[in-house]
């Protein structure tokens, strides 16, 4: 009984603290609003198709614009990479008003390839500075948005960071710096928001391309039709009525990508409580078991004690105090090896403790009770024992 206790409450405090973990996850703001409202699908245009890098930004544009003539589809923007789906692209950064010797290379930072409306459509906030517009996009100017950690990091302040001009290379042309948009969890929502370069998807003079282009982009459009019936085949004729040969692909709402980041953590939380549920079921039916083995051995001293007018209440209290005992006995041995083990478990953890006290004070609370509980049919049974009866007995 004492080892079925002390391993349920290992099993049930490792599954309480991934509920919190779980909790907290829930509880931390991506940096984007509603995501069951936002449909995402990626499409590719092939050099093939469309040569010309112009051609294919307006292409792009015109499948935004006839994507936004669907009723219900409050905006359309597209980008490189969505939030939490494991795509990226990293790469240094220089800022004009600082210095860099020959040997030193800035940080890494997350590069994204952005539309006009991105951020409307996301529910991204602007901090400082304004959007990107269509204007930008088609002249090619030399203008950039960086998130609000970045702007923070290089320039103290969001609204310092205007008029900033930063680059890709220590070659490569400066950009000026027009907007600040708000940190966005891109690594899964258990890590830190990555400082994040917003760069139009069609530039002059980018990464060794004399004209850069995105071709591959994820289009996202917010819309309270997302889901319904008939909605996605609607943006798909839209999207074919531009380019009927063009395939789209990961078709599915940024909701799903928000629960899929989550997955790694729902399925231990699922797995550890099956363990923890069941541990606690077999430590339930031990306790009862060893109870009412208590109680049959010790009929005649039942008896006695009551034909001595002993109190029924107080023969229930002393088989629910045998159990009691013995659960507290296996809670402390329990803990001392949750203790030791729930460090193990720290990469799993997000802000929550190896040894949250909440869940280390909660768990042996509710395995006290089921304890008692347990303990207490078979010890009102022997509090119920006839005398008489139990007397004759050998």
């Amino acid at each position: 009984m004492v080892v079925q206790v002390g391993l349920a409450l290992l099993l049930l405090i490792g599954s309480g603290l991934m509920i919190r973990t779980f909790q907290t996850l829930r509880n931390v703001q991506p940096g984007f609003t509603r995501p069951e409202q936002v449909q995402t699908f990626r499409i590719f245009i092939p050099q093939s198709q469309v040569r010309d890098p112009s051609q294919v930004v307006r292409m792009q544009h015109n499948i935004l614009e006839k994507i936004g003539t669907i009723p219900g589809v409050s905006s359309a923007a597209f980008t490189s990479r969505v939030p939490l789906d494991g795509r990226g692209w990293q790469d240094t950064i220089y800022a004009q008003d600082r210095l860099y010797s020959e040997s030193q290379i800035p940080p890494l930072r997350s590069f994204k390839m952005i539309s006009p409306g991105l951020l409307k459509t996301m529910g991204n906030s602007l901090i400082a500075g304004r959007d990107l517009t269509w204007t930008d996009v088609y002249e090619k100017r030399p203008v950039v948005l960086v998130s609000e950690n970045l702007a923070r990091e290089l320039w103290r302040d969001p609204a310092a960071a205007i008029g900033k001009r930063i680059r890709e290379s220590s070659k490569a042309a400066w950009r000026e710096v027009i907007g600040v948009v708000n940190d966005e969890r891109d690594d899964g929502v258990n890590q830190k928001a990555p400082t994040m370069v917003l760069w139009p998807s069609l530039m002059d003079n980018f990464s060794s391309d004399p004209t850069f282009i995105q071709r591959g982009v994820t289009i996202l459009i917010r819309s309270g039709r997302t889901g319904s019936s008939g909605f996605f085949g609607e943006v798909s004729r839209a999207v074919w009525s531009v380019n009927p040969s063009l395939p789209l692909a990961s078709v599915r709402t940024l909701a799903e990508i928000y629960r899929k980041s989550l997955a790694r953590t729902s399925f231990t939380l699922v797995m550890l409580a099956i363990a923890g549920g069941m541990a606690l079921l077999l430590g339930v039916i031990g306790i009862y078991g060893v109870i009412s083995y208590s109680v049959s051995q010790r009929t005649r001293e039942i008896g006695i004690r009551m034909a001595l007018g002993s109190p029924r209440k107080d023969v229930t209290r002393l088989f629910v105090g045998h159990a009691l005992r013995l659960t507290a006995i296996g809670i402390v041995c329990g803990l001392a090896a949750a203790a030791a083990c729930t460090r193990l478990m720290s990469s799993l953890l997000f802000e929550v403790s190896p040894l949250d006290p909440l869940t280390f004070a909660g768990v042996p609370l509710m395995l006290v009770l089921a304890a008692a509980l347990a303990s207490y049919v078979p010890a009102l049974r022997a509090a119920l024992v006839d005398p008489v009866e139990a007397l004759r007995t050998d």
